[in-house]
């Protein structure tokens, strides 16, 4: 059988028995329309041939859980979403009881938008930067104990180096394929954007011990061949990006602050565009790191032209050896290469 998103599917009946829980008849067709018009129509676009990652299904759960529960009181206060007016909304804002705050705001500008609603205003707040600690000590410190403790298994210390040192999210790094990495002679690559990047050892050494051993839990039914650099528990596909996020975090890992202590980090050492085309992340997402981390790259290209010509028959090297802080060779060199 074809392989099918059970995520999506997964997502889809429980939409649909959210809407059928609602017996006002209004209520159903504007949260149908938030729900399955609005949310599920974009993220089937935005998925493409791409199945669907746990934190997507669980961002959809919630902005439609936060529009039921604003139904729920409005209808508990005698309104509805035509009969609201900007003084009841504030009550509902000033209410320490209140839950899905940002979700809420969204719902409540998509029903002005789509004229369910009129003259409500919810202010959205503007993403400046990471609120947590950026704790680039520790950023080192796990990458350095990945890299050589071998009491971890290859496939969470993979993981867990792709995530610290190359910021890639859990639902990319779950989803990586055989096919990404390239093996050439004594170069390893991956490629997580459009260009890929050369990883240095002993991540190199890493990798391809994994691509040799890797085998997931599925031992009927589970093809030699398959095509997952870290096969899951179901016959031919890739571990779950929830599973392999709860793994990283039995090792210490935290995934969510590790990646953008990461993407902190690189801002402030690979300009944007190189990011965006290295790791695969939007150019605006690359653009709004590198503001937040005050990193200035105007001068790069004039920086790159006074750089002297490594001399013939030297060969830059991106080797860590054991011991010693890999600050300055990873990942830089594989970025710019």
């Amino acid at each position: 059988m074809p392989p099918r998103d059970e995520r999506l599917v997964a997502l889809d009946q429980w939409i649909t028995s959210a809407l059928q829980a609602r017996t006002d008849l209004t209520e159903r067709r504007i949260l149908h329309g938030y729900a399955v018009w609005h949310h599920l129509r974009r993220l089937r676009r935005r998925l493409g041939q791409e199945h669907t990652t746990h934190l997507q299904a669980l961002n959809v759960r919630c902005h439609v859980t936060a529009a039921a529960n604003f139904l729920d009181w409005l209808s508990d206060s005698a309104l509805t979403l035509g009969t609201c007016t900007q003084v009841d909304l504030e009550r509902w804002i000033a209410d320490p009881k209140a839950t899905y705050r940002d979700e809420t705001s969204h719902f409540v500008r998509w029903s002005v938008q789509h004229r369910h609603a009129k003259g409500l205003t919810y202010g959205t707040v503007r993403w400046t930067g990471p609120c947590g600690t950026i704790d680039s000590e520790k950023r080192w410190a796990d990458a350095r104990r990945l890299l050589h403790d071998d009491t971890l298994a290859t496939s969470d210390r993979v993981a867990g180096l792709l995530l610290v040192l190359y910021a890639q999210q859990i639902a990319t790094i779950s989803r990586l394929t055989v096919d990404d990495v390239h093996l050439d002679n004594d170069k390893v690559g991956i490629t997580f954007g459009t260009s890929p990047v050369v990883l240095p050892e002993p991540l190199a050494g890493l990798v391809r011990d994994l691509i040799a051993t890797r085998r997931g839990k599925a031992r009927i039914g589970a093809p030699d061949d398959a095509p997952w650099l870290f096969p899951g528990g179901r016959p031919g596909q890739p571990i779950g990006d929830d599973r392999l996020g709860l793994r990283l975090q039995k090792i210490g890992l935290q995934p969510r602050q590790d990646r953008s202590t990461a993407l902190f980090t690189l801002a402030t050492e690979v300009p944007a565009a190189i990011r965006a085309r290295m790791l695969g992340v939007h150019i605006q997402v690359a653009v709004q790191w590198q503001k937040a981390s005050a990193g200035d790259w105007v001068a790069y290209a004039a920086e790159v032209s006074r750089r002297a010509p490594t001399p013939a028959g030297e060969a830059q090297t991106n080797e860590v050896p054991d011991g010693q802080h890999p600050r300055t060779t990873i990942p830089p060199p594989g970025l710019t290469t």
